[in-house]
């Protein structure tokens, strides 16, 4: 009774075994997991041979899978997978079994026939090319026919280099396979797109910005697109289908870099360095870590067994710098992006449960394989709304700084023309008093050595005088407020002075000047004289400068075009060096000589030419150069003025100086200007001057007496000229004293001075060094005394 009892248990026993070690494919509806039919055999570094593996299978320790998802962990061991499938039915079966992780190095499958006992042998895995797959497909896919009433033993040996293996071993009709494929499809498209714009745009942003953490999140992006690309087997499958030494270490290469990069892209992004000085000195010995470790993996292949979860643990450390960084700035109520903090903790999140679905302690589904590119993709999309915020922010800052720099650039123009204007007075001011006084001992004195000294004194002086306009132009035309006047004026008496000037410059250079004027007009032109004679005297100045021996000639030429129109046609010609042809394109740039060599022999700034061509291009006139090495050079200028009235009166000589009784003040507190003023008006008849030395005694002598006319100073200590005037148009010296005529006579020859002159209500704007003449023209002018 006994023995009966203890066989049935025993049948029950080898009954319930048999019924869970074989698999009727039958059955098979849309996808069933064989793991409950499967055994499995560690055999650590042996190569055993599938006859082997069969015999001695049972000797080999064999182990039920216990999961449909089992995990292996980290291992570069092989493993031998036993498991029997039948065909109950009486038609011919085809499905497709799925196992372990597209990167698995060694994937081969042995079907014994049971009946036949033939072996037959499919192989698969990322160390075999691709197209040698027995299925094509990125995963480790094998397709099974088995014939009616068969039933068939299954050895499924797999093999990685040290990266995680794990053990799935679905079979899967062909309809599951191509849902399955087509629910991938839609994922990782949407998976891989993410990736693929957040990295392209964040790097067209860094190439735009340059911050460098919009590089390192870009790069991030790139790499873990690229660690995912391999993991799913689409690397093997596009890139490398020929399979190789990158084929096989891909994702180990990319996971390092990866995780590297994201490292430095958070500590980058939160300020570690600045914020937690400490925690940034562990940042340090990380990425040493990571670089130590992929050193060693690309010098030494054999050690990828321990550098797999060696990268893992430095990822993980990273995990815990990032989050402790995060909490530290918010302990130290230092703003952190919430979308950074979010997107950190997708990440986590999505890791954790593929972490514990490898573990097989969460359901092996769709959403459990895949969950870290779920936490991948929204770890990358959060992130990428924080680098948009980052972005904004430094736009903002940019914006900030733009406005602080156009701030400073307003300052540095302002303290700029404060330099121009003082350098102005303080050249002009000392060349006033040495121009004039230099004028008045020539035309005193008969010595002829002191009248040759006092010529050469006039020539430094009015070259000194040329520089200091020369940059003061420049100035101006830089901020565009060069400006053309138009006033009446005897072109013919213009060029006559020129052709004095220049004839004495020449004689003492031993050259011989030639001027001629054609069909001189009899009536004043409207227009700028004073641009017209800077422009004829610095192409004559570069004439001279640059002839040795020979000539240089001045022809004028006046066409009226029309009743209105006057077209003047100047030709200056020299014997002089000449210019090549390869320098003539830019002889008219600012601070351009015809080389440097010349220079230095010849001297100067190099701004004539660059001041003649923008006045011409001011008048919509015409410039033209035609010049031979060593031959000479010659410029053609031609100008077009309105034609105004008929010249009647003559220019007043000395002796026409009367100013009928006019009493004049002139406000000045430079000893020599006061000299020379002084000097030139005790010429005139009938005029009474004063002199105070600044604005406050100007005020004071207003209140007592009666003047026609004032000349004002505008640089002064105590009370400058603009104070002065300003008081003055106030009625603070007497209601009387309002219209008193006032000349502003500066140094200052800023086109801002001339404007804020006008502005506060004065008559007139002179500059030093002051001509006689036209000092008595506007004097008499504004008195309206009448010859």
């Amino acid at each position: 009774m006994i023995k009966k009892f203890l066989y049935s248990v025993f049948l029950l026993i080898f009954c319930n075994s048999y019924s869970q070690s074989v698999y009727d494919c039958s059955t098979l509806k849309r996808e069933q997991s064989l793991h409950y039919y499967a055994t499995i055999i560690d055999v650590d570094q042996q190569k055993y041979s599938v006859d082997f593996v069969k015999n001695n299978f049972q000797k080999l320790n064999p182990q039920k899978l216990k999961t449909e998802n089992d995990d292996l962990g980290f291992t570069n061991h092989f493993f031998w997978i036993q498991f029997q499938i039948e065909n109950t039915s009486n038609t011919t079966n085809t499905f497709f079994i799925e196992t372990a992780r597209p990167v698995s190095d060694i994937a081969n499958l042995y079907v014994l026939d049971v009946t036949s006992n033939v072996i037959s042998k499919f192989e698969n895995g990322d160390v075999l090319p691709y197209s040698k797959k027995q299925f094509s497909d990125r995963k480790l896919i094998f397709k099974i026919t088995i014939a009616p009433k068969t039933k068939l033993q299954y050895y499924l040996n797999l093999k990685s280099d040290g990266e995680v293996l794990k053990i799935p071993i679905v079979a899967r009709s062909a309809e599951n396979l191509m849902q399955l494929a087509s629910k991938e499809q839609l994922l990782f498209g949407v998976f891989y797109g993410i990736l693929a714009i957040a990295a392209i745009i964040y790097l067209f942003f860094f190439f735009a910005l340059r911050e460098k953490t919009l590089l390192y999140y870009s790069l991030y992006v790139i790499f873990i697109g690229l660690m995912q690309f391999a993991i799913d087997g689409y690397f093997h499958q596009y890139i490398t289908p020929q399979a190789g030494w990158f084929s096989e270490h891909a994702v180990l290469i990319f996971a390092i870099i990866a995780t590297f990069l994201l490292g430095k892209y958070c500590e980058v992004f939160l300020k570690v360095k600045y914020y937690v000085p400490l925690l940034y000195k562990f940042f340090a010995f990380i990425y040493m870590m990571a670089l130590l470790l992929f050193l060693c993996y690309i010098m030494f292949p054999n050690v990828a067994a321990f550098c797999y979860p060696l990268a893992n643990v430095l990822g993980l450390i990273f995990l815990i710098l990032i989050i402790s960084s995060i909490f530290i700035l918010y302990s130290k109520k230092t703003k952190v992006d919430p979308y950074f903090s979010f997107g950190i903790l997708f990440l986590i999140l999505g890791f954790v449960i593929f972490i514990l679905n490898n573990f097989g302690l969460v359901a092996n589904t769709f959403f459990t394989q895949n969950s870290s590119k779920f936490g991948t993709g929204f770890e990358i999309i959060f992130l990428s709304l924080s680098m948009s915020n980052l972005i904004r922010n430094l736009k903002n800052d940019k914006n900030e700084l733009i406005k602080l720099e156009l701030a400073r650039s307003l300052e540095m123009n302002e303290l700029k023309s404060y330099f121009l204007s003082n350098i102005s007075h303080e050249l002009r001011t000392p060349l006033n008093a040495i121009i004039n006084l230099n004028e008045a001992n020539s035309k005193v004195s008969e010595d002829e050595n002191i009248k040759k000294n006092c010529n050469i004194i006039n020539y430094s002086s009015q070259s000194l005088l040329g520089s200091v306009n020369d940059l003061l132009d420049f100035s101006k035309i830089q901020k565009n407020q060069l400006t053309l006047e138009n006033k009446p004026f005897d072109i013919n008496e213009t060029f006559k002075k020129i052709k004095l000037n220049f004839e004495n410059q020449a004689t003492d250079k031993n050259l011989k000047f030639n001027y001629s004027i054609q069909n001189e007009i009899e009536n004043f032109v409207v227009g700028d004289e004073i641009r017209l004679v800077q422009i004829v005297t610095n192409v004559l100045n570069n004439s001279i400068k640059f002839t040795s021996e020979g000539f240089v000639n001045l022809k004028v030429t006046f066409e009226q075009k029309s009743s209105s129109i006057l077209k003047t046609v100047i030709i200056i010609e020299d014997s002089g060096i000449g210019i090549d042809v390869e320098k003539r394109a830019m002889i008219f740039d600012s601070f351009s000589q015809n080389n440097i060599n010349n220079k230095r022999k010849f001297g100067g700034l190099g701004l004539g030419l660059y001041i003649v061509k923008t006045l011409v291009d001011m008048h919509k006139g015409l410039l033209k150069m035609e010049s031979i090495v060593n031959i000479g050079t010659t410029f053609e200028i031609a100008l077009e003025y309105k034609i105004g009235c008929v010249i009647t009166k003559e220019k007043p000589t000395t002796s026409d100086y009367d100013l009928k009784n006019a009493n004049l003040l002139y406000v000045e507190d430079n000893k020599m200007n006061q000299m020379v003023v002084k000097m030139i008006i005790k010429k005139w008849k009938n005029t009474n001057l004063d002199i105070v030395e600044n604005g406050q005694e100007c005020l004071s002598i207003l209140e007592k007496n009666n003047y026609d006319l004032i000349l004002m100073d505008l640089q002064m200590p105590v009370m400058d000229g603009y104070e002065a005037t300003i008081d003055i148009r106030k009625g603070n010296s007497g209601i009387n004293k309002i219209d008193i005529p006032i000349i502003a006579l500066t140094a200052d020859v800023m086109e801002t001075t001339k404007k804020t002159v006008f502005e506060i209500g004065m008559n007139d704007y002179l500059t030093k060094p002051v001509e006689q003449t036209l000092l008595f023209e506007r004097i008499s002018c504004i008195l309206k005394i009448i010859y």
